[in-house]
């Protein structure tokens, strides 16, 4: 009797731990586990992570106005030969709630991408936030930029207000013509309508696609605002100097004329 009460209160006992310390440890597996994980997608995402540095990622628009910094981009087919290059500084403008903002592409956060053609050749300007592409057409004894487009996502100007992509293109067009193997170039202040309150100002201007011999630019071809420039102080000078002459010899043929009128009895 005794001994069936001992084994008796024996089963009850294990019976006991079996019921209540069995989901104790199914819980402590399942926290276990839980951790391991939420550890390991931690280290990977810290192993992913890009190292920090000082440079936005969006692009941020500026109230004033700077000039921007000119760089020479080339772009190389796979044999390695050059067949677009363009050097300029690129001014991104955009207007909202009445207010101009501006912003400049950084040449050293900036990557060349495209592709080379026979007749047709594409070189876009990628930076983070946005980008630049031109599509050159070849036609002939001539070469020009057939479209420009325009894309730019910036950092929001001001604290409550909402990014906003800015996007647009001017297509179909002749910009920039130039005989094969001469480049186009203008000092003066290239400006494009992309689209409402979206525009972009190249300064200054050298581009040439097609053509190039080892990789340089050709004879330059100028351009009409930068030949207006030039010229019109010759004009006006070789105006002013004419009429300078003729009041000159105006002068003297009248003053020849009143002597003749006198004459000695």
């Amino acid at each position: 009797m005794i001994r069936t009460s001992r084994i008796t209160l024996l089963f009850l006992v294990l019976c006991s731990l079996n019921c209540q310390g069995s989901p104790p440890t199914s819980n402590a597996l399942e926290s276990m586990t839980k951790e391991a994980a939420d550890d390991e997608l931690v280290s990977i995402t810290s192993d992913a992570r890009p190292p920090l540095t000082n440079v936005s990622i969006s692009p941020v628009l500026q109230p004033k106005e700077s000039i921007p910094p000119q760089f020479t981009y080339s772009l190389k087919n796979p044999q390695g030969k050059v067949c677009v290059r363009v050097s300029l500084g690129v001014e991104y403008l955009v207007r909202e709630n009445k207010k101009k903002y501006y912003f400049n592409i950084n040449p050293s956060l900036t990557r060349v991408t495209g592709y080379c053609g026979i007749s047709e050749s594409l070189l876009s300007l990628d930076f983070d936030g946005g980008n630049l592409q031109f599509v050159f057409k070849k036609e002939g004894s001539v070469s020009y930029v057939n479209s420009i487009k325009g894309h730019l996502k910036p950092a929001p100007p001001c604290k409550n207000c909402k990014s906003k992509l800015y996007v647009g293109v001017v297509a179909h067009e002749k910009l920039f013509k130039a005989n094969n193997g001469l480049s186009f170039k203008c000092q003066s202040e290239t400006t494009l309508i992309l689209a409402d309150f979206f525009r972009v100002k190249l300064v200054p201007l050298q581009i040439q696609a097609f053509d190039l011999d080892k990789g340089a630019f050709g004879k330059e071809v100028e351009c009409s605002a930068d030949y207006n420039r030039r010229m019109i102080p010759i004009i006006l000078g070789s105006v002013a100097a004419a009429v300078c002459l003729i009041a000159i010899l105006t002068f003297l043929l009248v003053r020849e004329r009143r002597g003749q009128g006198y004459e000695q009895l």
